[in-house]
């Protein structure tokens, strides 16, 4: 039985921080997105863009839009799977958080890896792949490949959805590479 006052103060922890310069601009801290803190996925983005820090929810923008679509039409259900970022305030003009800022978070996402103990990480993106897998991976290069953490989980690097809102000729990739992880899912599940 997980203890949940554990998460509350995780989510107390994180509404109060101010390890980063982020702090001071952000109007919502963005901690996750999931209905089930069991999740057996955990999908890990860059950073909340304008809507998400607004609403104080993961991909809900125009990405997220992609993504839901996407995980609807590869039938994951919202139990399947919890939605964070690296960092979670949103860098200034959605740029890429710095070193800084995402060191200052990475206890976060630490903690969150540890309480929900998923079986899959999908890194969306050269910064989720930089800080989960290596800081010298090129998402070009491993997307769609298993990089296995025995023990732990398994990592499915793939692009980011708003990579492919920029690029659509990325989109049959995202979707392959989540169709992967769709049954990889279903091997586990039995």
């Amino acid at each position: 039985m997980k203890d949940q006052n554990l998460y509350e103060r995780f989510i107390k922890a994180c509404q109060n921080c101010s390890k980063c310069d982020l702090a001071k601009t952000r109007t919502n801290v963005v901690i996750g997105r999931g209905n089930n803190l069991n999740a057996p996925v955990m999908l890990v983005g860059e950073g909340p863009g304008e809507q998400e820090d607004l609403t104080g929810l993961p991909f809900v923008g125009r990405a997220g839009k992609l993504l839901d679509h996407l995980l609807n039409a590869l039938m994951f259900k919202p139990e399947d799977y919890y939605i964070c970022n690296i960092v979670k305030c949103r860098p200034p003009n959605n740029r890429e958080p710095s070193r800084e800022e995402a060191e200052a978070c990475l206890p976060y996402l630490r903690f969150q890896v540890k309480y929900i103990k998923p079986q899959i990480i999908v890194c969306l993106g050269a910064t989720a792949l930089k800080y989960l897998v290596s800081k010298d991976a090129r998402i070009t290069k491993i997307r769609g490949t298993w990089v296995d953490r025995p023990g732990f989980f398994r990592i499915m690097p793939t692009y980011h959805p708003a990579a492919v809102l920029r690029d659509p000729a990325k989109k049959e990739e995202l979707f392959l590479d989540m169709k992967k992880v769709r049954e990889y899912l279903n091997t586990i599940s039995l």
